[in-house]
């Protein structure tokens, strides 16, 4: 793929996800305060792709896993995770006991996995090789833990308010953050699976 047809798709990438952003904006289910603690940290990774996108440019492959799961999150933040539509449809249907987009979404995140052995293959000394997917798996599961901890102290700090319930969705269930880990593993893992697609776009963008 040139550089000039690259840049093309990520560009678009860009306004489809902008698009989704300002969507998200309008009239969110549980008010801004919601919105604003379950979309900060995609729009601070989307302001920093963008101020570096000249000196450190990804393969589309990534802008893509990354795109996907932004939405995602703008979505989630829109309505609260807990009462996406098409998901409280879902739960409806089949009588399930919650809404699953959350669980969905954590499913998904495993996508990461393939960015970040983009960035540990461009970035350190390691090489194509089980051992680097392992640590790009470990690195995953660790920023998922991560995210993990911060709600768990947003339940501290916010006094566990309707605002930080909604925030966490754990809809009741106290092994939400055990479950929601289980399924990153489980998507990162499934992720690998699909490597070599990354790979021949790093082949192609040398």
């Amino acid at each position: 793929m040139s550089r000039k047809k690259g840049s093309s798709i990520h560009f678009l990438l860009l306004f489809v996800v902008i698009l989704v952003l300002i969507w998200s904006l309008i009239k969110p289910e549980e008010g801004y305060k919601v919105l604003m603690m379950e979309i900060s940290p995609s729009v601070l990774v989307l302001i920093f792709l963008v101020s570096r996108y000249n000196q450190f440019r990804l393969t589309t492959v990534s802008y893509v896993i990354i795109t996907l799961l932004v939405i995602l999150t703008f979505i989630g933040g829109h309505y609260s995770y807990a009462k996406v539509p098409l998901f409280t449809w879902i739960k409806d249907y089949f009588d399930l006991q919650r809404n699953n987009y959350d669980r969905f979404g954590h499913f998904l995140k495993g996508l990461m996995v393939l960015v970040i052995i983009e960035l540990l293959l461009r970035k350190t000394v390691l090489l194509k090789s089980k051992t680097t997917n392992f640590i790009a798996l470990c690195i995953t599961l660790s920023i998922g833990a991560f995210y993990e901890i911060i709600e768990w102290l947003s339940t501290k700090i916010g006094k566990e308010g309707k605002a930080t319930k909604d925030f966490l969705g754990m809809q009741g269930d106290i092994w939400d953050a055990q479950k929601d880990m289980a399924l990153l593993l489980a998507g990162s893992i499934l992720s690998l699976l699909f490597i070599k697609i990354l790979y021949k776009q790093l082949e192609k963008s040398k």
